[in-house]
């Protein structure tokens, strides 16, 4: 993970861009992914973990709406989380991330192991569907936060 954070470190301080996270499932991971290395302070804007609906609701402007017909973890969440991060933080690239990192929390619609990724940059938008082997919650975070990076880079490319 390390050599893809310093990756995405050097060509978004090339490009002169700015990131920012909403976080769910992974806690924070992916921002820790990306803090950890050095010099990120001048890339890195905003990491925000929204990890209940509550905060979902009242930071990311989540309308109650779309967590009562469609859930926390579904694309349409994810869309609203991606969307409302980019205004709060004013960054070129904006990523959310929920999900069911397990292990209890899981149905057989969504179970656990679903993650939706989504990254904004500019006026595109991409909304991923993961369904992550359940093989524990820190596998789970990991593999979501890998994936993250792998969409960040395709991004930047």
């Amino acid at each position: 993970m390390k050599i893809k954070s310093k990756k995405i470190l050097k060509i978004l301080r090339r490009k002169r861009l700015k990131i920012s996270f909403a976080e769910s499932c992974t806690g924070g991971m992916l921002s820790s992914a990306i803090t950890s290395i050095s010099g990120s302070s001048k890339v890195f804007t905003l990491g925000l973990i929204t990890y209940s609906n509550q905060s979902k609701i009242k930071v990311l402007k989540v309308p109650k709406n779309i967590l009562k017909i469609h859930g926390a973890v579904s694309m349409k969440c994810c869309l609203s989380m991606v969307n409302n991060l980019s205004k709060i933080s004013k960054s070129n690239i904006n990523v959310s991330i929920t999900g069911i990192a397990g292990p209890k929390g899981g149905t057989r619609q969504k179970p656990v192991g679903l993650v939706y990724i989504g990254i904004k940059k500019d006026k595109k938008i991409i909304i991923k569907r993961y369904l992550f082997a359940n093989k524990g919650r820190s596998y789970i975070q990991k593999a979501t936060v890998r994936k993250s990076l792998d969409l960040i880079l395709g991004f930047l490319k």
